[in-house]
């Protein structure tokens, strides 16, 4: 660690005049104009959280009433909205690598959860440390399962192995073993603000990048102790397609209308053992930590004065589907499972109460950081992503994406869902299922936002699903991906089906609804 930090002061002081010269390429003018610091590049904090929803925010229209979220809300009033912010993995490994390598899961290689990351894996928090930036990475690695070891790119790392715990997480801090108590959202954020409390002290002149990466809110969901129960009596709100006989339902792939009665489906949710309401109502409790540790951050930032030259963006890593097409967990490149939250904030940079309706990927964290941090990857190096920080200023950006693709392979451990490969534009989506005797899905986003119609049968949209299908294949080509990557299964697998005369756990059938 000494070297590192002793290799990145001496690049920072021999990039002094390069960064400077940057600033004012990227956005110095703005700086200056609001009187923010100019010295140096910006710092930056990426706060990850996992599984968190698009909608499950208090200010996003169709957010239940009484869902608080005053961090995250505060966030967007001051900062930005991207209102359209997507993975192109809904799967924790393959969406954290593609955060880290700015590249789609086909290009880096880790397509699962349980593959470990092939030999020679580049992070971008390494080109930062070369233009002279202290690095620290905070929480859920999971990206090669079996181990928790300091990975590169890092000054300071505190992890823990795989999924890790809600309560006394056993965690690797610097290579170090440590046991900890207490709720493990508290303290993670505990770790990072200490590491920068102190960073602030021994090296205040030279740039940071943060990386906080929580466990929540993944399933099982433990909200922290003070919240549980929060919303015990609230009620749960349906999504439209989530009855059995819900319209368009008969359009739908087989696949889909059978995954209702599997472990990702609501009529045998974790083969039976979960009520769907207790479910959500928790989800929603253990977000409440999240918002609490966004606060800390935000706060301790004001109080230090480092939010005028400080970027944070929060994202979560996947979407989370209640209820859609009786579905529940992620994987599918249906909206609720593909859709994450996205938040920009930093002062003086970007407009309060900015909403960006350019759709923004998870491939684009990568390329934002370093023109923000006037870093570049090493050359040969390829970028799938592209930076979005134009985009923050308030820029018009003429040649913004206006279609990308989402990708999705075939596990073992859950295989009720094939390979999806899916081009989404500003109005359509056209999925294509691979190694599965079924229909593709065709979707008009704008007349149908809730994706309750698959048209790929109506003949009106044959020419259109014909277009559609043929620009995916061409995006997939033009990236590398013409491949279907064949790995050996690990770990358990969870396919059965709900037994004939099993009891049901989907509300709506309990209720004697949607029947």
């Amino acid at each position: 660690m000494m070297r590192m930090r002793q290799h990145g002061s001496l690049g920072w002081s021999r990039r002094a005049l390069v960064i400077v010269a940057s600033l004012l390429l990227f956005g110095g003018r703005a700086a200056v104009a609001q009187g923010a610091p100019a010295a140096r590049p910006r710092n930056v904090i990426f706060i990850l959280s996992d599984d968190h929803r698009y909608d499950a925010m208090g200010f996003v229209p169709g957010a239940p009433d009484w869902l608080e979220t005053p961090n995250l809300d505060r966030m967007a009033k001051q900062g930005a909205w991207l209102k359209n912010a997507f993975v192109t993995t809904s799967l924790c490994s393959p969406s954290r690598a593609s955060i880290l390598t700015g590249q789609y899961a086909h290009r880096h290689g880790v397509v699962d959860n349980n593959i470990d990351v092939p030999p020679g894996t580049r992070y971008f928090p390494e080109f930062l440390q070369k233009a002279g930036y202290r690095t620290a990475f905070f929480g859920k690695w999971h990206m090669g399962r079996s181990s928790s070891e300091p990975r590169p790119g890092f000054d300071r790392w505190v992890s823990f192995q795989g999924q890790g715990v809600y309560h006394d997480p056993v965690l690797n801090v610097d290579g170090h073993e440590v046991k900890e108590k207490g709720y493990i959202t508290k303290i993670l954020t505990d770790y990072a603000l200490d590491w920068l409390k102190k960073e602030q002290t021994t090296e205040p002149d030279r740039p940071f990048f943060l990386y906080l990466s929580h466990k929540a809110v993944h399933a099982m969901f433990e909200p922290a102790p003070r919240d549980s129960g929060r919303y015990s009596h609230e009620p749960v709100p349906y999504p439209k397609t989530m009855p059995i006989d819900a319209p368009g339902r008969d359009t739908w792939p087989e696949w889909v209308r059978q995954q209702r009665s599997s472990w990702h489906g609501v009529d045998y949710m974790y083969y039976g053992d979960l009520d769907f309401d207790t479910f959500y109502r928790r989800y929603a409790e253990t977000v409440l930590g999240i918002d609490r540790s966004v606060g800390r951050v935000l706060d301790y930032l004001k109080q230090t004065g480092l939010d005028r030259n400080t970027l944070v963006i929060y994202m979560g890593d996947n979407g989370f589907q209640f209820g859609e097409h009786g579905l529940i967990d992620k994987r599918t490149a249906f909206e609720a499972s593909m859709r994450v939250p996205m938040l920009a904030w930093a002062p003086g940079m970007i407009r309060p109460g900015t909403v960006i309706d350019d759709n923004v990927l998870n491939i684009d964290i990568m390329p934002t950081v370093l023109q923000l941090a006037g870093a570049h990857a090493p050359r040969g190096y390829v970028e799938d992503g592209r930076s979005f920080l134009p985009l923050l200023r308030g820029e018009k950006v003429a040649d913004w994406r206006d279609e990308f693709l989402y990708e999705y392979y075939w596990e073992w451990n859950f295989p009720q869902t094939p390979t999806q490969y899916a081009l989404r534009t500003a109005r359509y989506k056209y999925v294509y299922d691979y190694g599965v005797w079924d229909r593709d899905m065709l979707f008009d986003l704008q007349k149908d936002p809730d994706e309750a119609v698959n048209l790929i049968g109506d003949p009106a949209y044959r020419d259109l699903a014909a277009r559609l299908r043929a620009r995916l294949f061409a995006k997939i080509r033009e990236t590398g991906g013409m491949h279907i990557p064949l790995r050996e299964p690990k770990g358990g697998q969870q396919g059965n089906r709900r037994p004939p005369g099993a009891p049901s756990t989907d509300p709506l059938l309990r209720n004697g609804a949607g029947r």
